[in-house]
Parts: C-alpha cells; sequence; structure tokens
C-alpha cells in the first residue's frame, strides 16, 4: 500500500506496477499480489482547483497521475488521460482526465466511484483511492503566527510552516483507506512534498492510528530535495520529525535514504529555485527508532527524480522480510 500525493507518489507507483499480479497462470510469479495506492485530495490548484471551485468536487490531478501511472494502457489511453488543453477560454489548461473524473462524478454523483469506474477503464494494475471524500481546506500556522487558507497559498507563502491542519478538523477517512492499512504487508509513504503531500494525509481521522497499529512494514521514502517553501533546510531525520509531530506517534521501521551526490549542474539549478538536497543524517534517523535502507535511488533527467526501478528493488527487498 502506498500513500502520499504529487508527483512521487506516481513515480514511485509506475515502478511498483511492472511487479504486480495479473489473473492468470503467471500470477504468483509476481512479488506484489495487491496494490492499492491512497491519495491526498486537498490540492485547490490549476485544473483540479477550477473544477474544485466550479464543481464542488475533489481534486482529481493527483488520483488521475497514480491511475495513469498503474494503466496497462500506456501508449492512447494514458497520453489522452494526461493531455492538458492547449486552446479554448473555458477549456485551455484543463486536464482531460480530470474533466473524464468531473464528468463520472456528474453522472454517478459519487466521486469515489467515478475513480473506480475510471480505473476500469485505464486497467490499472492496483486500486486508487482517495484519503477521504469529505470536501476539506488545507490551513497552515505560519511561524510568525498567521493563518494561509488554501494548499495553493501555502506553497506560494515564503513563511516557514509551524503547524498544518485540515477545516473542518474533523474529517473521516474513506473506510477503504483504512483497510488497505489494516491488510498490507508493505506501507510506504512518500516521496512527495512534506505537507502538502504527505503530511495532509496525517490529517485525517484515524489514519495515523491505523499506520501505528498496522501489521505491515512501514518504510518512509525521503525526498531527494528540500522544498524553498514546504522543507528548506530540513534533513532527512528532521522530515520524519514533522511527520511524528503531525501523527503524534511513531508509524516508519525504516526510512529509504538517497545518499548519491547531484552534479554541480543540477546543484545550481536547484540552488536558483531555493532547493538544496535533503541531508542523510542517517544516525539520527536511527536514533527515532527507524532503520536506514541507504544507497543511489536518484537519477538526474530535467528534474531530480527517484529511479523507480532501484527504488522498486529496495522496497520489495524489505517487504520480504518479516517486521520486527
Amino acid at each position: 500500500m502506498a500513500l502520499g500525493g504529487g508527483t512521487g507518489l506516481s513515480t514511485l507507483l509506475h515502478g511498483l506496477r511492472e511487479h504486480v499480479a495479473l489473473a492468470g497462470p503467471h500470477a504468483a510469479a509476481a512479488p506484489i499480489s495487491d496494490l492499492a495506492a491512497v491519495v491526498s485530495v486537498t490540492d485547490d490548484g490549476g485544473s483540479s482547483g477550477r473544477l474544485r471551485k466550479h464543481f464542488n468536487m475533489l481534486p482529481p490531478g493527483d488520483l488521475r497521475n497514480c491511475m495513469v501511472a498503474l494503466s496497462e494502457e500506456e501508449d492512447l489511453l494514458s497520453r489522452l488521460f494526461n493531455h492538458r488543453f492547449r486552446q479554448g477560454d473555458s477549456l485551455r489548461g484543463h486536464n482531460f482526465g480530470n474533466l473524464f473524473v468531473a464528468a463520472l462524478t456528474e453522472i454517478t454523483g459519487d466521486f469515489g466511484q467515478a475513480i473506480q469506474l475510471t480505473s476500469k477503464i485505464l486497467a490499472t494494475r492496483g486500486r486508487v483511492y482517495p484519503i477521504t471524500t469529505t470536501n476539506t481546506t488545507l490551513v497552515a500556522r505560519m511561524d510568525d503566527g498567521s493563518e494561509v487558507r488554501g494548499e495553493t497559498n501555502i506553497t506560494a507563502s515564503s513563511l516557514r510552516i509551524a503547524e498544518l491542519m485540515l477545516e473542518p478538523r474533523d474529517v473521516q477517512p474513506l473506510p477503504e483507506a483504512l483497510e488497505a492499512i489494516a491488510l498490507a504487508d508493505l506501507i510506504t509513504i512518500g516521496p512527495g512534498s512534506l505537507y502538502t503531500s504527505l503530511i495532509t494525509n496525517l490529517l485525517v481521522r484515524d489514519i495515523p492510528h491505523a499506520l501505528a497499529t498496522a501489521r505491515g512494514i512501514r518504510v518512509y521514502v525521503c525526498n531527494l530535495m528540500s522544498e524553498a517553501n514546504e522543507s528548506l533546510g530540513l534533513t532527512a531525520a528532521e522530515h520524519i520529525e514533522r511527520i511524528y509531530d503531525h501523527a503524534r506517534e511513531p508509524i516508519f521501521d525504516y526510512a529509504v535514504v538517497n545518499t548519491a551526490s547531484f552534479s554541480a549542474e543540477t546543484l545550481a539549478r536547484y540552488a536558483e529555485e531555493g532547493a538544496s538536497p535533503v541531508l542523510p543524517d542517517v544516525d539520527r534517523i536511527e536514533a527515532l527508532g527507524v532503520r536506514c535502507i541507504v544507497g543511489n535511488f536518484s537519477r538526474e533527467d530535467t528534474y531530480v527524480r527517484h529511479d523507480a526501478n532501484r527504488l522498486t528493488a529496495a522496497l520489495l527487498a524489505l517487504g520480504k522480510q518479516p517486521r520486527q
């Protein structure tokens, strides 16, 4: 089971997809018998934000990315669901997949059902669930005591986040999300934006306790780079500490931490955006009771991303170990 949001979660799912059992004679050979993704739903920007405002629906963007990442229809259908309109006053900037989910939500009257129907059309190797079906707003208390409302405004703020909250406060989880956590042999959280992709999920009622008491191995996949507006200067251990501050109890057995270095050109490009590599302070992580899996889990293209194959291999190896 994978928990998170943003591009980090879809990258992870793309790597895991190839190892999910299919129906038929070769199913037993695959190491993953069942895969579930539980996704944050607080995005209020771009196409998702416009649909959220006009249709009073949950934002479909991160869920769509996860469904496409798990889709067996990698070619035309996946390209179609990722297509962003470039013309038309009303359509420009909208994503076809987001509009498709919006249409199914209107037809069925149920956002969760719309996601499941879309998954069937895309023939996903796994199930994708929103963390909640409550239309909720992200609120951050900043380090100067002020409050900023809405994910887009929070990520755009130059202030540091001191505490993250949901409004309304008592947000109920999707029952299938709790079930996925309870049944999983391996649970991953991350990679993704520390507050708006990861911690936001831990603000949903019962999710932290479900993770704390889960029978499966719980793994934090640490980000490769810091983000100027969410995690500037935070080490890998400090990422975990911020997560624990909001979960209010320990929820990790392992952390997968990148220790590979990056080129000078990549470092300079990220420095212009106020970002830098996350320091792998392994001793401090293990002092928290979290065992570290270290190595080269990155690749450099236009952006620094996790290497899906190397990350997947590390996670599958962990999945074979008994929880201690």
